[in-house]
């Protein structure tokens, strides 16, 4: 069974796709949690497609689907693994992040810092639910802060 089967099956009473139904097909995104994906920061704005939300396609090859209160732990951790999140990038259309700014992560840098014990916290109902196919809902759970 798929994450998003598991998740769903979980929380069937929002069953927004058949299970045989391929994820891109879903006209609402999920969070990890199996409901309805809630946007993660206007400002600043995040997400891949910079609207707001940690939604996904196949064209998200980082999977920004972590929605997180960065720290400047974390950022210094990014920082020294080869991505920059604090220098303004203005031709990418992004400000640059200071700690408390929430930011859609990329699955695999929050594992990444998980392990390392830097992992910022993260709020589920903006995760978007390919996260579970990186991270365990609950390493997750560790790091979980309310909004």
């Amino acid at each position: 069974m798929t994450t998003m089967q598991t998740a769903l099956t979980a929380n069937s009473g929002n069953r927004a796709v058949a299970s045989n139904e391929s994820p891109t097909m879903t006209t609402e995104a999920l969070n990890v949690l199996g409901t309805a994906l809630v946007p993660c920061s206007y400002d600043p704005l995040t997400g891949y497609y910079r609207d707001g939300c940690c939604k996904t396609d196949a064209h998200d090859l980082g999977s920004h689907v972590v929605c997180a209160k960065v720290t400047q732990a974390f950022l210094d951790f990014s920082l020294h693994r080869g991505n920059d999140l604090i220098t303004p990038r203005p031709e990418h259309r992004f400000a640059g992040l200071k700690a408390g700014d929430r930011w859609c992560l990329c699955a695999r840098r929050w594992q990444e810092a998980f392990e390392a014990g830097v992992a910022p916290h993260v709020y589920l109902e903006s995760t978007h639910i390919k996260t579970l196919d990186f991270i365990s809902l609950e390493q997750l759970q560790t790091c979980v802060i309310a909004k």
